[in-house]
């Protein structure tokens, strides 16, 4: 079976750097993919994304050996089994808040004994190879998203569910739940202090810890303070920001502009 690059990375000590697809392309993720990210995440949960759009960006991504990953809608395992099967190599789960709902995503991701995951993996086995699924339990990543308070109230249920990989901070819905204002890169103290609090538990329970960034600087503090995977923006901010620039350069510093505040 084709290797999942993120898990080499893992096993070599190193932190994964990870990008994001929102534009609904398969040339522009093929162009992401390009770039030299370890993975890349198909974003189906926020923005425009459908089925179609995902498997187009998937065989997109697949002409390099950078990693694909989905992020699903929702804990559905429709969701999580049509994405398995169609290639992604990791899915990326958004509020899970409980062991109970743990369970079930983690379930969804592999197949019996160690989940429920049906039979059927129409394109995964084209990329993967023609040993998909006696291998697939052990390649395929799952990332259940801690994003509320409530989640870090259950951290060590949810971190001690059996096959559960690593977590992946959706810092703008956690900080709603905390009382802040939504966006990315917080100093405040009480976030902070869930970061850690976080990346502790995944420390414990051997799971490995991701989050989203909105700058490198931020993503480089993260890797610094123990994350194992971090993202930093979204093809459409990196986008924005590289056009911003050009206009800057051109029209000098009065170019209209905008603060990347990021839905995660």
């Amino acid at each position: 079976m084709r290797a999942n690059r993120v898990r080499e990375a893992w096993a070599a000590g190193r932190a994964v750097i990870n990008g994001w697809c929102g534009i609904p392309s398969g040339f522009s993720a093929e162009v992401m993919a390009h770039m030299g990210w370890d993975s890349l995440v198909i974003d189906m949960q926020h923005g425009v994304v459908d089925y179609r759009d995902m498997l187009s960006m998937l065989q997109g991504i697949s002409t390099t050996d950078v990693t694909p990953m989905v992020r699903v809608p929702w804990n559905d395992p429709a969701h999580i089994m049509k994405a398995l099967d169609a290639g992604a190599y990791g899915i990326i789960c958004p509020m899970i808040n409980s062991r109970a709902e743990c369970e079930k995503f983690v379930g969804a991701c592999r197949y019996a004994p160690a989940g429920y995951r049906s039979s059927g993996p129409i394109r995964a086995a084209l990329y993967g190879g023609s040993d998909y699924q006696e291998k697939a339990n052990d390649t395929i990543i799952a990332f259940a998203m801690i994003e509320t308070v409530e989640a870090i109230a259950k951290l060590d249920e949810i971190l001690s569910t059996p096959g559960l990989d690593a977590v992946y901070v959706g810092p703008s819905d956690l900080s709603i739940t905390m009382g802040l204002p939504p966006g990315l890169d917080k100093d405040h103290e009480a976030m902070l202090t869930n970061l850690q609090k976080i990346l502790d538990g995944c420390r414990r329970h051997g799971v490995k810890a991701g989050i989203h960034t909105g700058s490198p600087a931020y993503a480089k503090r993260m890797i610094e303070m123990g994350y194992n995977f971090t993202t930093i923006m979204g093809d459409a901010a990196l986008l924005r920001a590289a056009g911003q620039q050009v206009l800057q350069q051109i029209r000098g510093a009065n170019a209209p502009g905008g603060r990347q505040t990021g839905p995660y």
